[in-house]
């Protein structure tokens, strides 16, 4: 396509009146990054460095790499797969659509993301406030890597907004938390948190204003955008739902447009860069099929949840769209879908009957050895977002840098067991699970 005809088609489509379910195939209408008027799927950009043409456009593909902000309508000079290529740019593009935001810049995996995220966001001297719950991984940064940067970490209960208000101080520089959260499913207030930063922030210079950062990971953008509550950076495990047939690993951070530049520095410089192959599975499959594969998904663990409350082998079920879950009404007010439908995710987190913390931590190893031998719907495996029903043991598996003793101050329980829905039909995953409890 001619720039003239390419120009005038931009100029004069409208896009807006397709749903957001259509975007997520198509993205967006015309870009920059690929010639989409001839090729129906992206096609996968293979080579790790780019001819130029003269010492000149070299020098000139460097400049507007490193002010990409100021030059984001202009069609790229690629260089090196480090600073961006056509799969990763598209991707990027396409997901900062859906989030509602500005820009995203994608990282080699969801850890690669939130690095990033607080990379740019931090320095020696500076705080963050955390939620006491959070994915294992997170975890361990926090408590074995930043001690070394000098940057401390306050993990708090921010389902209590107010709490900020207690512990900030004037070295606090990020509040960050996942809501849902990994692995118990505390859901937080996104816009009240916005409230009580800005009250903060009221007499802080730009440079020390505090930033929220949310890991959006367990709902995905199809049941929350964050950005749209008042977030200021959203992050994504790629790896996880967006990407959605466990094949993939990747992260991603939306925002404004003035950090990227920020974050493709530190990403060029740290070097965790997103596979090209990776960034067309997960444009080519996750994206498009992501809102079709979580209503069925949300669907199956809307019955299991309900199901799993009647059993008398549990002793609670942590499910968003259970009425008796402590934060149903917030979760209502959060998580919604395209259409402003109730999405309450795929993730269920239950706790297993048992007389102390021992043995219900032993229970939830036994129930998870029973899954590995003799299930046929479910898998024992971490991660989630897969097209199998992925289960595990929190306290053994993904969360075991918490010790024992210590894991009701991060929010979570022995006995706990995660359930990630995938996409089986959900009468077959029952009668799995059922199995698998009555034999405790």
């Amino acid at each position: 396509m001619s720039d003239e005809k390419k120009n005038a088609k931009e100029k004069n489509f409208d896009d807006s009146k397709y749903s957001t379910d259509t975007h997520l195939i198509y993205g967006k209408h015309v870009s920059d990054k690929w010639d989409y008027s001839h090729h129906v799927t992206a096609p996968i950009s293979s080579s790790t460095t780019f001819r130029l043409d003269s010492v000149e456009r070299g020098a000139l593909g460097f400049v507007n790499w490193a002010e990409s902000s100021k030059h984001e309508d202009e069609p790229p000079i690629f260089i090196y797969d480090r600073l961006g290529e056509p799969n990763k740019d598209m991707l990027e593009e396409n997901l900062a659509m859906i989030e509602k935001g500005e820009m995203g810049v994608a990282f080699a995996s969801g850890m690669g993301a939130i690095s990033g995220a607080l990379g740019v966001l931090t320095k020696s001297g500076d705080e963050i406030i955390a939620h006491t719950t959070l994915y294992g991984c997170t975890i361990s940064l926090f408590l074995n890597w930043y001690p070394r940067y000098n940057i401390k970490v306050n993990q708090v209960d921010l389902t209590n907004p107010d709490i900020i208000k207690s512990i900030v101080n004037e070295n606090t520089k990020v509040v960050y938390f996942e809501t849902p959260a990994n692995p118990n499913l505390d859901i937080i207030d996104i816009s009240k948190i916005r409230e009580v930063v800005d009250e903060v922030n009221e007499n802080r210079n730009d440079e020390k204003k505090i930033k929220i950062v949310v890991d959006n990971t367990f709902a995905t953008p199809y049941c929350q955008r964050p950005l749209e509550h008042g977030a200021d950076f959203v992050i994504h495990s790629l790896t996880k739902g967006i990407g959605g047939f466990g094949t993939d690993i990747g992260g991603m951070v939306v925002g404004k447009k003035e950090y990227r530049d920020r974050l493709l520095l530190y990403r060029k410089d740290f070097g965790g860069v997103l596979s090209p192959r990776n960034a067309w599975s997960i444009l080519t499959y996750g994206l498009p099929s992501l809102a079709i594969r979580q209503r069925r998904q949300i669907a199956s663990a809307q019955i299991l949840a309900e199901k799993l409350e009647k059993h008398p082998k549990v002793k609670f079920v942590n499910y968003p769209g259970l009425k008796d879950f402590k934060f149903y009404e917030l979760a209502q007010k959060l998580m919604v879908d395209f259409d402003g439908n109730f999405a309450p995710g795929h993730l269920i987190y239950f706790g297993l009957v048992g007389k102390d913390e021992n043995e219900s931590k032993e229970l939830g190893k036994k129930m998870m050895n029973y899954v590995a031998d003799n299930a046929y719907t479910m898998t024992l495996a971490v991660s989630l977002g897969h097209t199998r029903t992925l289960v595990e043991h929190p306290a053994s598996m993904t969360h075991s840098v918490v010790p024992t003793e210590e894991l009701s101050k991060y929010g979570l329980h022995a006995g706990g067991v995660r359930i990630a829905v995938g996409l089986e039909n959900a009468g077959d995953i029952w009668t799995d699970l059922e199995d698998a409890l009555n034999i405790l």
